[in-house]
């Protein structure tokens, strides 16, 4: 009976064998044995893709979770040994919003007033906040991981080895300079990667633009272009057709226009223009455009059509 007269529900089955399966693990140090158990078979070692702890386990690090485990155990089964290291993110955008959040920091600008070293010790303090919710979940999932000797991201010897892994590449020729086009977050001042971006994504209705790129050297000639991100006009340095389409060059209100054939009706309607030719799109490889924007000098080439 409880002290309030009601009488306690019967615990749930399921509950009372999970906490008996791990408290045998625990007194028997089974993750411990199940390593030495492989020892001197073939080596299969795993680090695991370390997680943020600034925020408390989702049910998606329970799914991928699961599924490494299911791998570990499986190799460990078959004879191999199996050192599980665990390893804690103490990089990346999700500790700063955190960190910012508390403090009611909103911009770049404002972590700059508050101070840069006291905010990366913000930061520093912050990663490890739900440690021990990791840790509890990690356990009652049965997940077998080390977490008493973790890799720490943010420690310096850690940041050594990235570098002298680079420096390795390097020197192998392993390592070479490109361009890539890459996120970019205006608030916060920095590259995005795709699960940042993914983050609150939704579906919304969004009016697109068409845009008028007077073709270079003809007299009212445009290249007729469609797009649903018009801020990124600015920066454009090419136009993309596709090889295998149909386009036409038409005359409406005094100036020809050259678009897809199969969006005539779409973007003209029925009447209002004159067709005058069609053509291939590879026709168009190489033509050049007057660019929308001249304030810079872009010290490459561009603003011409591609096949795409």
């Amino acid at each position: 009976m409880c002290g309030s007269g009601e009488q306690q529900g019967p615990r749930d089955p399921v509950v009372e064998n999970e906490e008996e399966m791990l408290r045998f693990w625990r007194e028997n140090d089974v993750i411990r044995k199940s390593l030495e158990r492989g020892e001197g078979g073939p080596y299969f070692r795993f680090l695991e893709g370390p997680p943020t702890a600034n925020a408390p386990p989702g049910v998606h690090h329970i799914y991928a979770r699961t599924v490494k485990d299911i791998i570990n155990k499986h190799r460990a089964m078959k004879g191999y040994y199996v050192p599980r290291m665990g390893g804690w993110d103490c990089h990346g955008l999700p500790v700063e919003i955190s960190v910012e959040r508390e403090l009611g920091i909103k911009s770049k600008e404002e972590i700059e007033k508050y101070g840069v070293e006291r905010f990366i010790e913000m930061c520093k303090r912050s990663v490890f906040t739900h440690i021990e919710d990791w840790s509890k979940t990690t356990e009652r999932m049965g997940y077998f991981l080390d977490l008493e000797r973790p890799y720490i991201t943010m420690d310096t010897k850690y940041m050594e080895s990235i570098w002298w892994s680079l420096k390795t590449l390097w020197e192998k020729g392993l390592l070479y300079q490109d361009y890539s086009i890459v996120p970019y977050c205006p608030r916060c001042g920095t590259p995005l990667s795709s699960h940042e971006v993914a983050q609150g994504y939704k579906d919304i209705t969004e009016p697109s633009i068409y845009v008028k790129f007077k073709v270079e050297g003809e007299e009212n000639l445009y290249f007729l272009a469609w797009t649903t991100t018009p801020w990124t006009l600015i920066s454009n340095v090419a136009l993309a057709v596709n090889p295998d389409f149909r386009y036409a060059e038409v005359e409406v209100g005094g100036e020809r226009l050259i678009l897809a054939v199969g969006r005539l009706k779409e973007v003209l309607g029925d009447n209002g223009y004159t067709v005058i030719r069609t053509f291939e799109g590879s026709e168009m490889e190489g033509k050049r455009y007057e660019p929308l924007y001249n304030f810079k000098n872009l010290g490459f080439d561009a603003h011409f059509v591609i096949l795409g």
